[in-house]
């Protein structure tokens, strides 16, 4: 079953006099349980493609069915709901309240959508944060994780909900090498369960570690192609941090920069 059915989508901008064509025609198909990346130089329309498909933003023209939801019709208060109940966000900024703990931060969404019982709301943040791998992390606050467990924070509040798809705009942009394995092994896991992945990246690597990679250019996907040989991020993790154990027992400092 297809999550994601774009089919003549176009999205233009008025720019003073000028109209900018940022999406010219588009047409994309993702089926559950895929895993996307969408690569392109800049202005090549990725962030315009992440809006409209996060109902960030509308099509000027042109159908967009969600999860079997003709999100072209709906109505402003429709579209709301929608974003909200069937799409996680996960971004290059983690986006966490500073002074709240890692549990409260997941719960958040929760508060907005239908009602459930505190109780519930609890249980189901409990469940989404061990299902990332910080089930002995509750109480914490980002000021106390680090930058990969904050952006698993992220990822958590994201698929609290239990959305039909998970977005992520370069999810591992302010990440070092180790925490960018250790999010695209979480990632390949997540995906490995059923969730349906589309993530925009620069990274020719990261984008090995997905199913189908889009090139944009000028509005439109100009190829888009299978990953033959799809690496396995939790492999690359064991193989960094042995060759990081040996050279750390020769004397050797580490020159891993951030992953950009």
């Amino acid at each position: 079953m297809a999550v994601i059915e774009l089919t003549g989508i176009e999205r233009t901008y008025d720019v003073g006099e000028v109209s900018v064509r940022a999406l010219r025609g588009l047409d994309l198909c993702v089926q559950r349980g895929e895993f996307v990346a969408v690569m392109g130089p800049s202005g090549s329309g990725k962030s315009t493609l992440m809006n409209v498909l996060g109902c960030l933003d509308k099509p000027t023209a042109g159908r967009y069915v969600l999860d079997g939801l003709a999100v072209h019709e709906a109505t402003d208060d429709e579209f709301a709901r929608i974003r909200n109940s069937r799409i996680g966000f996960v971004f290059q900024g983690f986006n966490l309240l500073a002074r709240t703990s890692a549990l409260e931060n997941v719960e958040m969404p929760l508060f907005y959508g239908p009602y459930i019982s505190r109780r519930e709301i609890s249980a189901r943040a409990r469940r989404a944060l061990t299902a990332v791998g910080l089930g002995d992390r509750f109480s914490h606050t980002p000021s106390q994780l680090s930058g990969g467990q904050q952006q698993r924070v992220a990822i958590a509040r994201a698929l609290v909900n239990e959305p039909a798809l998970l977005l992520a705009d370069e999810p591992t942009g302010n990440l070092d090498t180790e925490m960018t394995l250790e999010i695209m092994a979480l990632f390949q896991e997540l995906n490995d369960r059923g969730t349906t992945i589309v993530m925009v990246t620069h990274e020719p690597e990261l984008a090995g570690y997905t199913r189908r990679v889009l090139l944009m250019r000028d509005g439109a996907v100009v190829s888009d192609t299978a990953v033959g040989s799809r690496a396995r991020a939790a492999d690359d993790l064991a193989a960094w941090k042995s060759r990081h154990a040996v050279l750390a027992g020769a004397g050797v400092p580490s020159a891993e920069g951030v992953a950009s």
